[in-house]
């Protein structure tokens, strides 16, 4: 575990949640939009992968128009990992890592592939993991990471 690592991603926390706060309303209450909360989200993924070991590569990676976006890439040890990041300020729609569905997994391999082939490298071991970014309006930010998430 990186001692920076650890350092940004509670800071980040500990900003988010005061913002909330001085706000008096939670997040799902506040009128923000869906791009600053989803960069929001995948800023406190990125620093919550790299607490937890990761080796990001990249972010917001895009190969193809067809192929779509990455959202991090990172070496979990030896192994390649493909993040999509999903980050909600409401249950009401279930939690976050619902919303990966069949056909954006497939976009998310797609783009996968292409990016192995560019490594140029014969083995990979790689998977898709999902962090799931939750807004807790006493607890702030909750993030869970889903290691192997989906099959690409």
């Amino acid at each position: 575990m990186s001692l920076l690592a650890s350092a940004v991603y509670a800071a980040l926390r500990w900003k988010e949640r005061r913002r909330a706060l001085r706000a008096g309303v939670g997040m799902a209450e506040e009128s923000t939009s869906s791009q600053i909360t989803g960069r929001t989200g995948e800023t406190l993924a990125y620093w919550f992968l790299r607490r937890e070991g990761y080796t990001m590569v990249a972010r917001n990676l895009r190969l193809r128009p067809a192929a779509g976006e990455l959202d991090l890439v990172g070496w979990d040890g030896a192994v390649l990992a493909f993040v999509e990041v999903k980050t909600r300020t409401s249950a009401a729609a279930g939690p976050p890592e619902m919303a990966v569905m069949r056909r954006q997994q497939k976009r998310i391999a797609r783009a996968a592939a292409i990016y192995t082939r560019r490594l140029k490298r014969k083995a990979i071991d790689y998977r898709f993991d999902v962090v799931s970014v939750a807004w807790k309006p006493r607890e702030g930010y909750e993030l869970k990471l889903i290691k192997g998430a989906f099959k690409g």
